[in-house]
């Protein structure tokens, strides 16, 4: 499996713009494809952003989708979401994540987590 670590997370004003990070380590990292999760108090768990193992093929939830954008970066073994326009529904427990093949949806089929960087959008 893959080690990831989040980074970037902050205390930002809506409408502000805010960059995570996620760094990977272990196996390679271009085998992986990766996601970004979020997890708001009271809520469960949803998909955010995912990106293919090539960087060729975007996915993003509808309620970030123009706002927020996913990328990676083989050669650094990182992947980054760009945030922009955040909004205090955007308030949440970030989480990378990664799983070979195809991006899902379901964050039960992703068997690699990070720890999680937290992001708070003040109205």
């Amino acid at each position: 499996q893959v080690q990831l670590v989040e980074s970037g997370g902050g205390l930002v004003q809506a409408g502000d713009s805010l960059r995570l990070s996620c760094a990977a380590s272990g196996r390679a990292f271009s085998d992986y494809a990766m996601g970004w999760f979020r997890q708001a108090p009271g809520k469960e768990r949803e998909f955010v952003a995912g990106i293919s193992w090539h960087g060729g093929n975007r996915y993003y939830a509808d309620s970030v989708e123009g706002r927020f954008t996913i990328s990676r970066d083989n050669a650094k073994n990182t992947v980054a979401l760009q945030m922009n326009t955040l909004k205090p529904e955007d308030t949440a427990v970030y989480y990378c994540a990664a799983k070979e093949g195809r991006v899902v949806v379901a964050g039960t089929q992703y068997p690699s987590w990070g720890q999680g960087t937290q992001v708070t959008v003040s109205s």
